[in-house]
């Protein structure tokens, strides 16, 4: 019988932490999650306690001998960093374990290197890689060496880029051309979608708290959505007719992470910035995750970084099918708070009308007659507007209505 498994690369987890064990706990939980993604498995984890993180070793000399042991008992393939290391640090970890070595940040863009299929996703994704390679280059050529292939490869590595600065300096100034156009490109959909006035809303929120999941239920997307971190990456953008009229556009964005490598909030900065465009944006947030609190402080932070902040935000509490009935579920910053399941549809409803509640807000109310040679008109202001009231007289169209402020004459 021919055992068909792919043979996953086995690591030890660690991290150099100065705060709650807990904390610590729960960074390292996550950072299996983040390796499963990425197709590896975790056989072991080492924590240590330090002020600061060893700035030879990360960790002290004692536990470096302690962890090159734990490596030959459980035949693990490398160790995998909850930090992004400096050179030296990895350079020292990697000669001293005689073992790959991988940091938190390597491990996210090779997630991401994966599981970018746009043309602009996999060009930003590569521009970060680059860059973290151009700043790791100095003394770091016998731990990449030891990388090998795997898991912190996928990429650009493939190439050997790694070892010719004046090539990675060429081949950043050739993307950032490439990447520039496409955010052109961009800014004049997104000019194009201001001008006719339909409405925005930017899906945020933590990897995983199921952003994917709610965009497929609201309209119909088809959006690949899986329990991992990172399972989707290519922003994508889908209409939505509203109960009460209206139409109105969703758009997904990358999944925020803790410890985020600023490389890649760089690299995806004009994809992250349409959020900053919307009219709403939609936190998700997953009400059973143990580190909740955490994961939307991080959430905030990342907004705050991108600049984007004074719009109008709901806070969706996803995967409340999961929790206690009773529990108690409050996001201060956020103009509106909602428990949903968008796996099982419970509440969404309610959110499309608190949706359309806040739009209303921006809007104002207008009476027209619209001549019936103008009749086009209407089609505008049933799909961008609110209408209330609609009679077909003599001389035209009687129209109440709600509109988008400076949109009266909407054609």
């Amino acid at each position: 019988m021919v055992d068909n498994d792919i043979r996953k690369e086995k690591y030890i987890l660690l991290i150099s932490y100065s705060g709650e064990e807990k904390q610590a706990e729960a960074s390292l939980d996550e950072l299996a999650r983040l390796l499963d993604t990425a197709g590896g498995l975790a056989v072991g984890r080492m924590k240590q306690k330090l002020p600061r993180p060893d700035n030879a070793t990360y960790i002290g000399s004692g536990k470096v001998e302690e962890l090159r042991m734990s490596i030959e008992a459980r035949e693990a393939d490398g160790v995998l960093c909850d930090d992004e290391l400096s050179p030296a640090q990895m350079r020292n970890l990697s000669e001293r374990l005689d073992t790959k070595v991988i940091d938190r940040t390597m491990l996210i863009l090779d997630i991401f290197a994966a599981h970018a299929h746009t043309s602009e996703g996999k060009l930003q994704v590569e521009m970060a890689q680059l860059k973290y390679r151009l700043s790791h280059l100095a003394g770091a050529g016998k731990a990449m060496s030891r990388l090998g292939g795997g898991i912190g490869t996928r990429g650009p590595g493939e190439s050997k880029l790694e070892s010719d600065r004046r090539v990675i300096g060429k081949r950043i100034a050739r993307l950032s051309a490439e990447i520039k156009d496409m955010r052109r490109v961009r800014m004049t959909t997104r000019k194009m979608r201001m001008s006719n006035m339909t409405p925005v809303v930017a899906i945020v929120g933590y990897t995983n708290a199921g952003k994917s999941t709610l965009l497929n239920l609201l309209t119909d997307a088809s959006v690949l959505s899986e329990n991992k971190l990172f399972a989707t990456l290519d922003p994508t953008t889908r209409s939505c007719r509203l109960k009460g009229g209206g139409e109105l556009l969703f758009t997904d964005t990358v999944g925020f992470i803790n410890k985020l490598p600023h490389q890649l909030i760089d690299a995806f900065r004009s994809t992250l910035e349409e959020a900053g465009y919307a009219d709403i944006i939609l936190h998700v947030a997953d009400a059973s995750d143990t580190s909740l609190d955490m994961h939307m402080q991080v959430v905030y932070e990342t907004l705050r970084e991108l600049d984007i902040v004074g719009k109008p935000m709901i806070t969706a509490f996803n995967k409340t099918d999961l929790i206690e009935e009773g529990l108690r579920l409050k996001d201060m910053h956020a103009d509106a708070n909602i428990r949903i399941s968008a796996k099982t549809g419970y509440n969404t409803d309610s959110l499309l009308a608190l949706v359309e509640d806040i739009l209303q807000k921006s809007r104002k109310p207008v009476e027209m007659l619209i001549p019936y040679s103008e009749a086009g008109r209407l089609d505008g202001l049933h799909r961008y507007g609110k209408v209330i009231e609609e009679e077909y007289l003599e001389e035209g169209i009687s129209i109440k209505a709600y509109v988008p402020t400076g949109k009266d004459g909407i054609s």
